[in-house]
């Protein structure tokens, strides 16, 4: 019946891996729990190995790092149910009745199903709070505001999915891995006209990253972004900073965009990297950043 799919890289994951067994256990259902790491420091699966010890769960681990596109795939390859639910690493269910939650939406499967994410409400410490702020006000939506846009408010983190149509849109291996996978993967089913169903079935995202970390991984968002538009596997209009980035270009200020941003740079990582991070300056940077590409 149900294939849970946890890709993992660098994560200690036996809680969450017991934490569902629990839930499926409970509802007496026909499952299957793989976690693939993708080559992670050995430090953090020596915890992770226990997972083979539990009845119907298992931890692999890749010879090599395939990155997250190739990683997902491949679960879902190895998975030997219809339904496929995919979890990240560092997320966990907040409610007992996670599973059985996205069980009496098995029929609209054929659809995907996507449940959604909240963060802790306890402020974290201030090297964490422009990702936190971030996850707050960008990602933790509620299923109207997700309706709004259905596609980009879809995270790959927390969704039900049927084998079959997985196989029809499955994350692209060709592009570099950098980030923006999933941006992809929402916007290939948009052009197949595969709906998406949101739900209130959050789970918690745990990893929030400390600002270093977060940075570069907006850093390289925004390179995989440039690269998806040069490639033309996504159109400038689908994202707003894509769309303001075309039409920078288009009007050919891109360096007076650029000579402003290198002024302005330390002042915006101040704020952003302050206890009081504004949005609205982050989006500026992200903006003179994919401009200094």
């Amino acid at each position: 019946m149900l294939s849970i799919l946890i890709p993992t890289y660098n994560y200690t994951i036996f809680d969450l891996v017991f934490e569902l067994k629990n839930q499926c256990d409970c509802l007496g259902i026909n499952y299957e729990i793989i976690c693939q790491d993708d080559k992670s420091n050995p430090l953090y699966n020596i915890e992770n190995d226990k997972i083979n010890s539990l009845g119907n769960c298992q931890f692999n681990t890749n010879s090599e790092n395939y990155g997250r596109a190739k990683n997902r795939n491949k679960l879902a390859e190895n998975s030997k149910y219809e339904y496929l639910l995919f979890l990240d690493a560092d997320t966990f269910p907040i409610e007992k009745n996670f599973i059985s939650k996205y069980l009496s939406e098995i029929n609209e499967a054929a659809t995907i199903v996507y449940g959604g994410i909240h963060y802790i409400d306890k402020k974290p410490a201030n090297d964490k709070l422009l990702r936190w702020i971030y996850g707050k006000k960008r990602e933790a939506l509620t299923v109207s505001q997700r309706n709004k846009n259905s596609y980009l408010s879809f995270l790959t983190l927390n969704f039900l999915i049927h084998k079959e149509v997985f196989k029809k849109v499955n994350f692209n291996e060709s592009i570099p891995n950098l980030r923006h996978e999933d941006t992809l993967f929402s916007y290939e089913l948009m052009k197949n006209n595969i709906p998406i169903k949101h739900i209130e079935n959050p789970v918690f995202h745990l990893g929030i990253d400390e600002f270093n970390s977060a940075l570069k991984k907006e850093h390289e968002s925004l390179i995989a972004l440039k690269n998806l538009l040069e490639n033309k596997l996504l159109p400038p209009e689908y994202l707003k900073i894509s769309n303001l980035y075309s039409k920078i270009r288009k009007y050919q200020i891109r360096l007076i965009i650029l000579y402003s941003f290198k002024i302005l740079k330390p002042v915006l990582l101040k704020n952003i990297s302050s206890s009081k991070p504004s949005l609205v300056l982050f989006d500026i940077y992200r903006v003179g950043y994919i401009c200094s590409l």
